[in-house]
């Protein structure tokens, strides 16, 4: 499966996307594009990026790129390589995997399924999240069955009795599986199936031939800091990168640190405006990602990242 097929996908659900020299990029929101596939570390030229702003009517851009990059906020990817098995784990990671396994069994589902019953899961995620308001049950639809007969995409689950626990949908680009959504019920997480799912789909997935590496997310701009807890302790390390958000010249000059302050305080008095929350969250990537890396606030999870660079 090559990139041109995740486009498709995204265009399926009614994306607009687009190819430029340095990367794809679609319309995470309205007039806000993002580059994919996400593990790339992409610089492209400001030509580049102004003249797909002018011709697209782009407002905003989102990309990652190389720690050593000029600009950029301080961020990181979660990805996993091999070596990948239960002796790596912590002891109680290990225990919860072993729990988890006895508890539920794992097992290849349709998108058709994932589209019916995940939404209860998809849901229950986001309200855990704070992130409720950013997706109906329609736009979940769309996002399951669109992938539907697409090479290269696949879903897993985590089953309890007949019912899905927890879920998560896969695409692959070259020697990288993706997972742009995992997905589960609170009422099972005392049954360990997350790490059940988490540890056996991850161990198939890199067992097969020509895969070097899955990738699980980049730092999201609004999620709680605690959205990617799980997937550390579950053996991913996180890598440096920077990601950079950019606007549009004409809007660039009025991104500043009171706009910040005005936002920030709309998205806190309005915690279910997702759109606030997100927004909040573009304008101080962009603000921060103009500073020295040393003058900016590193997630927790890169600590020894910025021990070895300031050493």
């Amino acid at each position: 499966m090559n990139a041109e097929n995740f486009a498709e996908w995204y265009r399926r659900q009614g994306h607009h996307v687009i190819q430029t020299q340095s990367s794809y990029w679609y319309d995470a929101v309205p007039r806000v594009y993002q580059a994919f596939p996400f593990d790339w570390l992409i610089e492209p030229t400001e030509l580049e990026l102004r003249q797909m702003m002018k011709k697209y009517k782009i407002l905003c851009i989102r990309y990652s790129t190389p720690i050593e990059a000029p600009l950029g906020k301080i961020s990181y990817q979660v990805n996993l390589v091999n070596p990948y098995n239960l002796e790596i784990l912590r002891s109680q990671a290990r225990n919860a995997v072993r729990r988890g396994l006895s508890a539920c069994k794992i097992e290849s589902v349709s998108f058709e399924r994932v589209a019916k019953e995940g939404w209860k899961l998809q849901r229950d995620t986001l309200d855990r999240q704070g992130r409720l308001s950013s997706m109906t049950e329609a736009d979940w639809n769309r996002i399951c069955r669109s992938a539907v007969g697409l090479d290269g995409f696949e879903a897993w689950a985590a089953i309890v009795g007949g019912e899905m626990a927890a879920a998560l949908i896969i695409g692959r680009i070259g020697d990288t599986f993706y997972i742009p959504y995992a997905f589960s019920h609170r009422k099972y997480f005392k049954m360990h199936v997350n790490n059940a799912l988490f540890y056996s789909v991850s161990s198939n997935l890199l067992s097969r031939e020509g895969i070097n590496s899955i990738f699980f997310t980049v730092q999201s701009l609004d999620a709680p800091k605690t959205v990617d807890e799980f997937k550390f302790r579950m053996g991913i390390n996180a890598k440096a990168i920077r990601q950079r958000v950019t606007f549009h010249p004409i809007l660039e000059p009025l991104v500043t640190k009171s706009l910040h302050r005005l936002i920030l305080n709309a998205s806190q008095r309005y915690p279910e405006r997702a759109s606030l929350a997100k927004v909040e969250g573009m304008v101080r990537f962009c603000l921060c990602g103009k500073l020295p890396l040393k003058q900016q606030e590193w997630p927790e999870c890169l600590a020894r990242v910025k021990q070895d660079i300031e050493s």
